[in-house]
């Protein structure tokens, strides 16, 4: 049996810097990746088949259409793979849950059979299965624009300390970039300084673009936000992708453990709440500057 972890995606920031023709919107984002998340199990089976667990298992519905094993199906090897998917992370939550669990299959099965796709072909069937896949394939930090295919290494992040929080909801992705208006932005990059309080200043100078179109479709994401950034440590409070899951960074692992413990004591029922730090990326990621894997 094989395992790998889909860790959580945390875009650090979001800018949405244009639109293309046919309706996808650029992006310009730092991606990171946090050492919560979802567990894959592979083994070889008669057919490929997929079974979840986890506490988020029931919100998954439907799991012959989940993205972990469409990847194992465009995966292609000769016979079959039973998947058994732990589910951690709330689902629909904007921190690449489904994303990270077709990237984590598509490795475990190349650890499975010995060898991925051809790097060309690898990077299709990544771009086909959803915009984040290709830089939760990668699995470390990385600037990524377009549509999610471009991705750039940005280096390593400094030690911090993650907390992340929802509020128990799901937001749906197509309705938050509809809901958005006004210009596009620029790309607001830098590069990446030495410690966690430096890195919260840079990314004061960038933002999510998709947090106050996602705030108003669900409010209780500014109630997280607002619940973070009062936490004692904090050095600064973000939502993650199109939500509504939201972020705080800290010094360091302890400080983001403290923290866990405050918010839980005065948080809502029904709100998600874990803690950690960064996850560390499988030695064999290779992030091209044209998205290659």
């Amino acid at each position: 049996m094989i395992v790998e972890f889909a860790p959580a995606k945390l875009n650090l920031s979001l800018r949405v810097v244009g639109r293309r023709a046919d309706g996808h919107h650029l992006l310009d984002s730092l991606v990171a990746f946090a050492d919560i998340g979802d567990t894959l199990a592979v083994a070889p089976g008669d057919a490929t088949a997929l079974s979840v667990d986890g506490p988020f298992a029931a919100a998954l519905g439907d799991t012959l259409d989940n993205l972990a094993l469409r990847a194992a199906q465009a995966f292609g090897a000769a016979g079959g793979a039973a998947i058994r998917l732990t589910k951690n992370l709330p689902v629909a939550s904007g921190i690449g849950g489904g994303s990270a669990d077709a990237a984590a299959t598509l490795r475990a099965l190349g650890r499975l059979h010995g060898r991925l796709p051809e790097p060309a072909r690898l990077a299709r069937i990544a771009r086909d299965l959803g915009a984040d896949v290709p830089v939760c394939l990668a699995g470390m930090p990385a600037w990524m624009s377009g549509t999610g295919e471009i991705l750039e290494p940005a280096g390593p992040l400094p030690e911090a300390g993650v907390l992340l929080a929802n509020p128990g909801i799901a937001v749906a992705t197509r309705q938050v970039f509809a809901a958005r208006g006004g210009p596009f932005s620029t790309p607001a990059r830098f590069a990446i300084p030495g410690d966690a309080a430096g890195l919260a200043r840079a990314l004061t100078g960038t933002s999510n673009d998709l947090a106050e179109p996602a705030t108003a479709l669900a409010p209780a994401i500014g109630e997280v936000l607002a619940a973070l950034e009062s936490l004692p440590g904090a050095l600064i409070a973000r939502m993650s992708g199109s939500g509504a899951t939201c972020f705080a960074l800290f010094a360091d692992r302890a400080g983001a453990k403290t923290a866990e413990t405050a918010l839980r004591a005065g948080a809502p029922p029904g709100w998600w709440i874990a803690a950690g730090g960064w996850h560390k990326p499988p030695e064999a990621a290779v992030v091209g500057p044209r998205g290659g894997c």
